[in-house]
C-alpha cells in the first residue's frame, strides 16, 4: 500500500464510527475532537458519470453496500438521517452517493484511488462542512466547531458575533431600485424558486397565503430560528406590498417558494445536506435554485455534477461567491453554477466579496429584507444577500418565456446585465437587471 493510501486509511479509521444518520452537530464535534482544519466531515462522496446513477446503485449493492435511494422518499425529500442502517445514500438526480468512512475502509476504497476512463465513477472526494456566507464560522474551522460546541453547552472559547448593519430605506430597497425591479411588469408567476438555506419563518405575515413547499434536510424543523434563510427568501420572493411604511424588498412576489432547510439553526450543514436539497429542487424542476452558502474549499465534482444536472433539466443554480475577500468558494466555483458577487450602493465591489470565477453581481451591502418574528425585518450584508437578487430577477426573466430555462436563462441574465467598468473577475457580466 502506498504512503498516500496508508494516510487515507488512517484518516478513515478515525471516522469509522460516523454514520449517515450522525447529526451535523455531532459531525462538527467529532471533527473538533480530531483537531484538524480540513473542513472535512469524515464521510465521502462518490460522483458517478452522466446517466450512470442507476448502474451506480447496482454497483454499490454488488460491493456489499446497503443503499438508501432518494427515489424511495416522497418527492425525493430525503435526509442523510433517514438512511437508517444504510452505509450509502444515492441522490439519483445528480448522480452522487454519500458513503460512510467505515464502509469505505471495509471495502478498501479511498479518495486517493485512481479512476479509470471506463469506470462508472467520475471521482471520489471528501464531504465538506458548509456554512451560510455571513457566518463567522467561515473564518476558520476550529472556530466553527467551537461555536457549535458552545451552542451545545460545551465549554470553549467564545466567538463574538458581528453587529448588524443599519441603513435607511424608502419606497423600495436600494437593491431593487438598482436592479430595475419596481418598474418591471413581471411577478414570477408560474415559476418555482428553491431557496436552500436555514429555512423560513413559515408564520411571517408577509408570506401569508403564498404557496410554499418545504422540506428539511438537517434533522430540524423547517421553521427558521436563525434568520438567514428568511432574509434570502424575502429578497428573492418577498411580498410586493409590505404593511405600513415598510419598503418593498421582494422581487418575484408571485413565484412559488420551495424552502429547503439544508443548514441548521446555527448556520451549519454538510455537503450531503446541501446535495440532498439540490437533488430535491431538481427533482421538483424548480427553474431557479438559490444558495447563499458554501466554504473556502476547492471545486468539488459533486457540486459540478449537480449544476450540470440542473441545467440539463431546465433549472439554474445561483450561488454566493463568498465573503472572504479571496477566490470564489464552493459551490459557486463550479463551472456549472452561476457565481454571484456583492456590490455596494455605489456599485463598487463590496470589500468582503470574493473574486475570480464571477458570472454576475448584485446588491449585497446593507440589504433590507424579512427576518423571523418578532424582529420581522433586518438589514445585513454579504454575497448571501446579493445571490437572492439574482434568483429573483431570474424568476422574472423565466416568466417572460418558456424558452428561458437552464443555460438559456443563465445567458439572458448575463446579456441583460448592466455593464460596469470593472474587471469581470470582480463583477462578472455586471449588475443583474429585471426584465
Amino acid at each position: 500500500m502506498s504512503n498516500e493510501k496508508k494516510k487515507a486509511a488512517a484518516a478513515l479509521s478515525k471516522t469509522a464510527n460516523l454514520t449517515l444518520a450522525t447529526s451535523i452537530d455531532d459531525l462538527l464535534l467529532a471533527a473538533q475532537a480530531r483537531g484538524d482544519e480540513s473542513f472535512e466531515t469524515g464521510r465521502h462522496l462518490i460522483i458517478y458519470r452522466e446517466h450512470a446513477a442507476e448502474e451506480g446503485v447496482k454497483s454499490l449493492k454488488t460491493q456489499g453496500f446497503s443503499v438508501a435511494d432518494a427515489r424511495d422518499f416522497k418527492d425525493q425529500g430525503v435526509r442523510p438521517e433517514d438512511a437508517g442502517g444504510a452505509d450509502a445514500m444515492m441522490f439519483p438526480e445528480i448522480g452522487v452517493a454519500l458513503v460512510t468512512g467505515a464502509a469505505m475502509l471495509e471495502r478498501g476504497l479511498s479518495a486517493q484511488d485512481s479512476v479509470t476512463s471506463d469506470s462508472l465513477i467520475e471521482a471520489i472526494e471528501p464531504e465538506y462542512f458548509v456554512f451560510h456566507h455571513n457566518s463567522e464560522y467561515l473564518r476558520g474551522f476550529v472556530r466553527a466547531a467551537n461555536t457549535i460546541a458552545k451552542d451545545l453547552g460545551v465549554r470553549t472559547h467564545e466567538t463574538p458575533a458581528q453587529d448588524d448593519v443599519e441603513a435607511e430605506v424608502l419606497g423600495a430597497t436600494w437593491g431593487l431600485v438598482k436592479c430595475k425591479v419596481p418598474p418591471s411588469a413581471r411577478s414570477g408567476m408560474g415559476i418555482k424558486v428553491a431557496i436552500l438555506d436555514t429555512g423560513l419563518d413559515l408564520g411571517h405575515p408577509d408570506f401569508a397565503g403564498r404557496p410554499i413547499t418545504s422540506q428539511t434536510f438537517v434533522g430540524q424543523p423547517v421553521q427558521d430560528l436563525m434568520g438567514h434563510g428568511t432574509h434570502c427568501t424575502g429578497t428573492s420572493c418577498g411580498t410586493k406590498a409590505p404593511p405600513g411604511s415598510t419598503p418593498r424588498y421582494g422581487i418575484a412576489h408571485a413565484a412559488r417558494i420551495f424552502t429547503g432547510k439544508v443548514l441548521t439553526n446555527s448556520g451549519s450543514g454538510t455537503g450531503a445536506s446541501v446535495l440532498a436539497g439540490m437533488n430535491w429542487a431538481i427533482a421538483n424542476r424548480c427553474e431557479v435554485i438559490s444558495m447563499s452558502l458554501g466554504s473556502q474549499s476547492p471545486v468539488q465534482a459533486a457540486y459540478t455534477n449537480a449544476g450540470a444536472a440542473a441545467l440539463a433539466r431546465g433549472c439554474l443554480i445561483v450561488a454566493a461567491a463568498g465573503n472572504a475577500s479571496a477566490s470564489t468558494g464552493a459551490p459557486a466555483n463550479s463551472p456549472t453554477i452561476m457565481s454571484v458577487a456583492s456590490l455596494d450602493p455605489t456599485l463598487l465591489p463590496s470589500s468582503f466579496s470574493n473574486r475570480g470565477k464571477i458570472e454576475i453581481a448584485a446588491p449585497g451591502r446593507d440589504v433590507f429584507s424579512s427576518w423571523p418574528r418578532p424582529t420581522r425585518y433586518r438589514v445585513i450584508s454579504g454575497t448571501s444577500m446579493a445571490t437572492p437578487h439574482v434568483a429573483g430577477c431570474a424568476a422574472l426573466w423565466a416568466q417572460t418565456s418558456a424558452s428561458l430555462r437552464g443555460m438559456a436563462l443563465w445567458r439572458r441574465l448575463q446579456a441583460s446585465a448592466l455593464h460596469l467598468p470593472l474587471s469581470s473577475t470582480l463583477v462578472g457580466a455586471g449588475l443583474v437587471q429585471a426584465p
